[in-house]
């Protein structure tokens, strides 16, 4: 606790660090307009980047969008306008947000629209698969992200790690993959994605403002709200982050049962292709639906006897479908059973 309290105390704001603190942090002053301008021409470029970034796959592409995203910044302005007391403040910057919000879903749609013709795969596309099931350790890594961004932001020799908690707390992927749903009609990849991006809001919001408190910025400021006031505000936060965790937990619980399934079936597809030519390629499980690639050629056992080897194993019916990557000269199979 010595070591903490230090720690707290080498960093406390004082009166002389808030003028500083505001100018690089709120939308206001001389610089208003310019700062909106460059967050609507970033936030513009970012959904551009990381909407085809997420479509093409593309991981390095979709990290790039992270690291130019603004959005940090709003959310980030309306938690210390929250422990500031300054309610005006914090409404300017959750409009900001929301607009943002809405400007990113909007444009990542358009941009699906007008220029993709095929379906997109939500089950292959890992950019895709990785937002729209967000589980309660996601939930756990934007608190730290929060916090994380919250001890930066007040301290200027250290505001070069925001970058990287940029890229540890993605906030547009999430809203592009919304817009990329709403347009391919996956309405439910489009809730789970919005559920992640409202996890790491709310995140931000709890753990960034926690710091912030902690480091003293209520107290370096000379107008404030009430104590009781500002502790309702927090209490809303972290209610609504309670709520999120529920569907997060359950997601959590899923993810937990699907890999159990899918390390029985990397077993039993081992033994199923023994003495064969046969690799696995790929396992996929989403519910009762089991995904199993394969790669080589030549004789291999019936499906149907791993199908009763799975089902007699987790004691439930599983559906097995069967892609086989042939050897050169040879064409795909594809089989399934139930």
């Amino acid at each position: 606790m010595g070591i903490l309290r230090n720690i707290i105390e080498d960093n406390k704001f004082s009166p002389a660090d808030i003028p500083a603190f505001e100018a690089k942090l709120f939308y206001e002053g001389a610089k208003r307009r310019s700062d909106l301008e460059r967050f609507a021409v970033l936030l513009f470029l970012s959904t551009f980047i990381a909407t085809y970034g997420v479509i093409g796959d593309s991981t390095a592409t979709v990290i790039g969008a992270m690291i130019i995203a603004p959005l940090m910044r709003p959310i980030m302005a309306a938690t210390a306008g929250l422990v500031m007391g300054n309610l005006k403040r914090t409404s300017f910057s959750f409009l900001i947000v929301a607009f943002g919000i809405a400007g990113v879903v909007g444009l990542s749609f358009l941009l699906t629209e007008i220029t993709i013709t095929r379906v997109i795969s939500f089950e292959i596309n890992s950019q895709l698969t990785g937002r729209i099931s967000p589980r309660l350790i996601d939930l756990y890594i934007a608190l730290a992200a929060g916090a994380a961004g919250a001890f930066a932001l007040s301290r200027d020799d250290v505001a070069d790690s925001l970058p990287g908690v940029a890229m540890a707390i993605a906030l547009v992927p999430p809203l592009c993959v919304v817009g990329i749903g709403l347009a391919q009609g996956e309405i439910e990849a489009a809730v789970g994605a919005f559920l992640l991006f409202l996890t790491n809001f709310f995140a931000i919001l709890l753990a960034g403002g926690g710091v912030l408190a902690i480091l003293g910025l209520s107290g370096a400021t000379l107008i404030g709200l009430t104590r009781g006031a500002r502790r309702g505000s927090f209490m809303f936060i972290a209610i609504g982050i309670m709520l999120i965790a529920i569907p997060l937990g359950a997601t959590s619980i899923r993810f937990f049962e699907e890999n159990l399934i899918k390390l029985e079936m990397i077993q039993l597809t081992r033994d199923w292709m023994r003495g064969t030519d046969y690799r696995i390629g790929n396992v996929r499980v989403a519910g009762d639906q089991v995904n199993l690639v394969i790669h080589g050629s030549g004789d291999r056992p019936e499906l149907s006897k791993l199908g009763d080897k799975l089902t007699a194993t987790l004691d439930e019916p599983v559906d097995i479908n069967l892609v086989v990557v042939p050897s050169a000269k040879e064409s795909y199979v594809a089989e399934r059973v139930e």
